[in-house]
């Protein structure tokens, strides 16, 4: 996992094919209606005959909109969704006489707030994604333009991820450190 947010490249490139088709549709359908465009005879029919198709036809071509249109309410609401799953760890005593519960996101808080009080970090953002067994911590700095990213980096791997991997008694934690400027919003990893 490079990013916070992995398909981003991917949404931009398929949104903007798919716009600029429908506006090239939109525009030839414009041209066409204000005769500004004579590929096509305005008053000739699209197809021929007035007929209407077999009913299949339209049944098929509703069921084809229709999941078109699921699948793109799918994609929009994905889009809200731009943060990795995080989960709710749980330790269980050895006696069984309880258990500790504890959310990823009050875990990371602590070196949210770390991080954040480095010399030229302005915020923090962390996400302690995966399983228990399993983790990832993923962590948007955004710093100032003038900042030593190396230094901060640095910082994060010798002081910030230890230190929360002590407090979750993790043998490792994988880490993607990703900046952001806080002017410009160019991004460096």
């Amino acid at each position: 996992m490079a990013s916070l947010n992995r398909p981003a490249r991917l949404n931009r490139t398929l949104l903007a094919l798919i716009g600029l088709v429908l506006l090239a549709a939109g525009a030839f359908l414009v041209t066409t209606y204000y005769g500004w465009l004579r590929l096509i005879d305005r008053e000739r029919p699209l197809v021929p005959g007035t007929e209407l198709p077999p009913t299949w036809v339209l049944y098929v071509v509703a069921a084809g909109a229709v999941v078109l249109g699921l699948l793109f309410l799918s994609w929009l609401s994905a889009q809200a969704l731009r943060r990795p799953k995080t989960s709710t760890w749980r330790w269980e005593s050895v006696e069984s006489q309880g258990r500790t519960d504890l959310a990823a996101s009050v875990a990371v808080a602590p070196f949210e707030g770390e991080v954040g009080g480095y010399l030229g970090v302005q915020s923090a953002d962390a996400v302690l994604s995966g399983s228990q067994d399993r983790p990832t911590l993923l962590v948007k700095v955004t710093a100032e333009p003038e900042a030593d990213l190396t230094a901060v980096r640095e910082r994060i791997v010798t002081d910030g991820v230890p230190r929360l991997k002590q407090a979750l008694d993790l043998d490792e934690l994988p880490t993607v450190v990703e900046f952001a400027f806080a002017d410009t919003g160019a991004r460096v990893r």
